[in-house]
């Protein structure tokens, strides 16, 4: 395919400032989804997602707009899911920065637009519901304009709600995002920004070429790890899964190589031709660090082992929590996990009750602890059963 008529764009945005809503337009607008199977959040795949109103994982799909394609991630907004974000930007060349018309930058508005910025990519900012009463796109637009330095004149208003100037962000995105760069002769480098784990055909890897071809049959390198696999099924999102033979520079797919072990095709992995490999792998991605700890027990003393098989599974699905194993006097074994905040340790436990048939208890949810001790000696605490005796630490 034409780089030229290729464009990646993430949409960004606060919490509730229409982004699943947007993307629902943008599938109704290119016709990516037949009326009849519309549907609310349609990218928005888990139930709990629907039930809370809020994305929780990032969804890619491909658009055909105007003989141009473009590869499309929804991303969440609560903060607690911004490894997310990160993870979706390192895909794309530009972004979508959704901002409420009737309450202007938020915080986590600030947060991934700078995240934007840091990974170079072009800004296409919009005021989002203008059909409501209480909005004053005119006074937002010049907020963004003296808050992030984006001119009042470029930013779009629109209403993802009616679909009111949806049809210009579109153009607006094809005529300001630049096509991505690569060259189809080089040796392939793809790389992986989303896994999930199917139980019949296994690891499912979310894929962007950078360079080279990926090819349905080809035998590839998963160069981190080492492992080397062949390629069952490549594909694209368009959403639902359409098989394709090649992959080229710059598109956006999904890559299933039969792999049933899921530390071998982790999120940040670099993807490469057994026969002709690159040189070097890609950059990936900077590990989270987990802010709020808790321990997370089987019922069940006899499902310690699924638990940790399902703890596998959902890390490779969700790269941003940590565990490690640890007994309890009380609760016997189990696991501690760290996560990026509360929502985000609720919504784990959850998907691991609901998608793993587990039954768990959780411990009270903590903060990790810097200890010095009279010795001067520093210990980081992560579990209060670690922490020193009084007389010995400050």
């Amino acid at each position: 395919m034409d780089l030229d008529r290729i464009r990646n764009v993430s949409i960004i945005a606060h919490i509730d400032h229409g982004k699943s809503t947007l993307a629902d337009r943008l599938l109704e607008l290119t016709g990516a989804v037949d009326p009849r199977d519309m549907r609310e959040q349609y990218l928005d795949s888990m139930d709990l997602e629907r039930e809370r109103g809020i994305t929780i994982k990032l969804q890619s799909v491909r658009l055909g707009y105007r003989d141009h394609v473009i590869d499309l991630i929804d991303t969440p907004g609560h903060v607690d899911f911004g490894y997310e974000v990160s993870r979706s930007l390192a895909a794309c060349e530009g972004v979508i920065l959704v901002v409420d018309a009737a309450q202007g930058i938020e915080a986590q508005t600030l947060a991934n637009c700078y995240l934007a910025m840091e990974n170079d990519l072009e800004i296409v900012a919009a005021l989002n519901k203008i059909d409501l009463p209480a909005a004053d796109p005119d006074r937002y637009a010049a907020e963004i304009e003296k808050v992030l330095g984006i001119p009042a004149d470029e930013i779009l208003r629109i209403s993802a709600k009616t679909g009111a100037g949806v049809s210009e962000l579109l153009d607006a995105v094809i005529e300001r995002v630049p096509p991505p760069q690569g060259r189809i002769d080089d040796p392939l480098q793809a790389l992986i920004f989303d896994s999930h784990y199917d139980p019949y055909r296994g690891v499912v890897s979310s894929v962007r070429v950078v360079n080279g071809a990926l090819k349905t049959g080809s035998r590839l390198r998963f160069m981190q790890v080492g492992a080397v696999h062949d390629a069952d099924e490549v594909g694209v999102r368009t959403p639902g899964n359409l098989p394709v033979l090649v992959l080229g520079p710059g598109e956006t797919g999904y890559l299933i190589a039969g792999i049933k072990d899921v530390a071998e095709a982790r999120s940040g992995e670099t993807v490469t031709e057994a026969a002709r490999p690159a040189g070097e792998a890609l950059s990936g991605y900077q590990d989270p660090k987990p802010m709020v700890f808790c321990g997370l027990y089987p019922v069940d003393g006899d499902q310690f082992s699924d638990l940790r098989e399902s703890l596998e599974r959902l890390r490779l699905n969700d790269a941003s929590f940590t565990y490690e194993p640890e007994t309890s006097g009380a609760l016997g074994f189990g696991f501690r996990c760290g996560f990026l905040g509360l929502l985000h340790m609720e919504i784990i436990r959850e998907r691991l009750e609901r998608e793993y048939n587990l039954e768990l208890i959780s411990t009270a949810p903590n903060v990790v602890y810097r200890a010095i001790t009279e010795d001067g000696q520093e210990i980081v605490v992560t579990n209060p059963s670690e922490f020193p005796a009084g007389t010995d630490a400050d």
